[in-house]
């Protein structure tokens, strides 16, 4: 199979942990932002987590440069066109984006037109490329019930114009959540689809609590049912779907190596998987990258990936319409 040349679907994927080192570097020149090198190559190093990560914490280390320069309405807009620029040239044909609204107000910008930015630069790449896509919104785990509400409640007048979802993300802690209960009762109540970031970490049960306290119809990552009865039962009886990223949960040290990845045995199991980049700089990867990676450890067949493509399409937060036209673009291969 030629994976470049094939139609992808991506639902997981964070607008900070994917910028191009050479726009870092740009921004960074135009408003006098000190950076710690502006050598390409060496910043790229900076910005990628190595394999050998020794936690998710020190993972998200990485995110700490690129938010420097996304502080202001023109660099949002131009870093989220750049992000739908190069999934489209890999052929990906419909792209959500997550990104936490409340990282970005360091110079002032409001939540709401810091949301509408990135909604701008989508829009901006869905008119030049063939791609399509909608964005999700983050809140941090590590902050306050106070900052989901406010997310949930400035977000509501963008759902139906470019947002999609709610998501909860960063560090994970056993049992978080419990404290959002709240906030993404009253997110569902307003019509935001709901992913959720568990099972990361190895604490399976997060998945479990994510489906059960929370309504999660998608998880972000949750590897660690393998370790969970329950939550391995309740993600396959209820179909919920997982965004799994391969190459981060091996820097993130959610398993050793490739050849120990699950989503495999998922898969041939019945449990609804997808293929996702998670964050294209600070991974250092392509939709592609993660099918070959995958493809080299368990030998895909075409019937798996199409499968995996369908589940793709069928848990997306698009419209019918969009969901139609990804199907089609299969069917013309």
């Amino acid at each position: 199979m030629n994976f470049l040349a094939l139609p992808k679907i991506e639902l997981h994927c964070h607008l900070d942990g994917s910028l191009r080192a050479e726009t870092i570097i740009d921004i960074a020149q135009k408003e006098g932002i000190q950076l710690p090198t502006f050598d390409k190559d060496e910043l790229q190093k900076e910005l990628i987590a190595p394999l050998e990560c020794e936690s998710l914490d020190e993972y998200l280390k990485r995110f700490f440069l690129p938010n420097i320069v996304m502080q202001s309405k023109e660099n949002l807009r131009r870093i989220t066109f750049e992000l739908f620029e190069d999934a489209a040239r890999e052929n990906v044909k419909y792209l959500e984006v997550r990104f936490a609204p409340l990282l970005h107000t360091l110079q002032g910008l409001g939540v709401e037109e810091i949301i509408q930015a990135v909604i701008d630069g989508m829009k901006d790449a869905e008119s030049c490329f063939e791609i399509k896509g909608n964005i999700i919104l983050s809140c941090m785990r590590t902050m306050s019930v106070e900052c989901a509400f406010e997310v949930v409640e400035k977000g509501k007048k963008f759902l139906g114009k470019g947002v999609v979802a709610i998501d909860l993300c960063a560090s994970e802690e056993e049992g978080f959540c419990e404290k959002f209960v709240d906030p993404i009762a009253l997110a569902k109540e307003y019509g935001y689809r709901v992913t959720i970031h568990a099972g990361e970490t190895g604490i399976g049960k997060n998945v479990l609590e994510a489906v059960e306290l929370l309504g999660a119809e998608r998880i972000g990552h949750g590897v660690f049912i393998k370790d969970c009865a329950e939550a391995y039962k309740i993600v396959k009886e209820r179909q919920i779907v997982l965004e799994m990223c391969p190459t981060s949960n091996v820097q993130t040290k959610a398993v050793h190596h490739y050849s120990e990845h699950p989503i495999y045995k998922f898969h041939k199991d019945g449990i609804k998987v997808t293929f996702n980049t998670d964050n294209r700089t600070v991974s250092n990867t392509t939709m592609a990258k993660e099918i070959h990676l995958v493809n080299n450890e368990f030998n895909l067949s075409e019937e798996d990936y199409r499968q995996i493509y369908l589940n793709s399409v069928e848990a997306s937060f698009a419209d019918q319409e969009t969901k139609e036209w990804c199907l089609a673009q299969f069917k013309e291969e």
